[in-house]
């Protein structure tokens, strides 16, 4: 069977989706990604994967410039005669499921990872393109094969609203974490050390991390918040990501240059920095399923986040964290208090974090899933 992989992102297919690509391929499948040529394109290359480049203008609402992507897919999608479309992301979805009905593919599939910050934001722009994006997607849902879902509240959202007909739902919570490089045991105590005097912390201090794009909708205003109520509590605040500039809602760097938190900036060292802090805090207000507190459950990490779509998967109440409202600093820095404040609760609950993530979102799981779904849909010829 060939399998055409089509996302938006180069970097989407090489951090989410290779382990799926490796299995697919061990089971004898062709695998091919379609994406805008990129710095991960030779890396998914070098795999020993095909890529064939097109052009998306990502931030483009542009009419016009769909049609032209759409035409543009078609021809490939004509060349490489996959038995398989699997699309990422609303555009890819989008513009993708057209191009290949078009091109005659069999079997479409779409993966929706959230729907998106135009869920979030009340504007009237934002209510305008989100009606604008559940029309299309009314449309292109009729001709998917199945729409994959990676939390169980968005496709309820659009099966009340009749987007989406119930057949064609299928959820698989999270794209999965590599539970053996994500592990309490992944970084030594003497590298922790290290690591902490490289960031000029005192050894005795608890961390409390937040990993995340520096914009309003993350909770990045209220984790600060947080940090200014636990002022006196002795707590190091540690805040990894960048700014988001173009973005209206993104932070300032004035913003995140307050002292109450040690903003960090851009990091790729995540297993480091996660494995040096005793909490991971994200209060988001709206998520697919977020990764980095994946990371954190794997590391053995208890976590405070927000009771609302996406977060909640990752935290059963009172387990191995606890879910506190949106918008509401002060219950997260009650939240984040009690488990710092009490040893015995902390380790119980990073236990927990650990035990689901084995239990859940281990990638060898997601992938299994992946596998069974693509055997029901080809008619248990995969």
């Amino acid at each position: 069977m060939k399998i055409a992989f089509l996302s938006s992102l180069d970097l989407n297919i090489y951090l989410f989706r290779i382990d799926i690509m490796l299995k697919f391929r061990e089971l004898g499948h062709e695998i091919i990604a379609i994406i805008p040529e990129g710095k991960y394109s030779q890396k998914i290359r070098d795999h020993g994967f095909k890529t064939v480049a097109y052009s998306l203008d990502r931030g483009s609402l542009n009419p016009f410039g769909g049609i032209s992507t759409i035409l543009e897919l078609k021809n490939i999608l004509e060349k490489i005669k996959p038995d398989v479309l699997h699309t990422f992301t609303v555009k890819p979805n989008i513009l993708g499921t057209i191009a290949g009905k078009l091109a005659g593919v069999p079997k479409i599939l779409n993966l929706v990872e959230g729907l998106g910050s135009f869920y979030v934001d009340e504007s009237f722009k934002s209510k305008t393109v989100r009606l604008f994006i559940e029309n299309l997607y009314k449309q292109i849902f009729k001709y998917s094969t199945k729409v994959v879902f990676v939390n169980s509240d968005d496709p309820k959202y659009l099966l009340e609203n009749k987007i989406i007909d119930q057949e064609k739902i299928h959820v698989i919570k999270s794209v999965g974490i590599n539970i053996n490089e994500f592990s309490p045991n992944a970084v030594s105590e003497e590298r922790k050390i290290e690591i902490k005097k490289s960031l000029g912390i005192d050894d005795n201090r608890k961390i409390v991390i937040m990993i995340a794009r520096a914009i309003f909708h993350k909770g990045t205003a209220d984790f600060y918040k947080m940090g200014e109520l636990l002022r006196d509590r002795g707590y190091l605040f540690l805040f990894v990501g960048d700014i988001d500039e173009g973005n209206k809602w993104s932070m300032t760097r004035e913003f995140m240059k307050r002292r109450v938190v040690k903003w960090l900036g851009w990091r790729d060292d995540m297993i480091d920095l996660i494995s040096i802090s005793n909490l991971v805090v994200l209060p988001s207000y709206r998520e697919g399923i977020p990764r980095t507190l994946l990371e954190a459950m794997a590391m053995g990490k208890p976590i405070v986040t927000t009771d609302t779509v996406g977060c909640r998967e990752t935290v059963n109440h009172g387990e191995n964290g606890y879910l506190v409202p949106v918008a509401s600093p002060k219950a997260l820095s009650e939240h984040v208090d009690k488990i710092l404040s009490d040893e015995v609760l902390q380790k119980e609950m990073g236990k927990k974090s650990r035990e689901r993530a084995l239990s859940e979102f281990d990638i060898k799981i997601i992938v299994q899933q992946y596998v069974e779904l693509y055997k029901n849909i080809s008619d248990n010829k995969f």
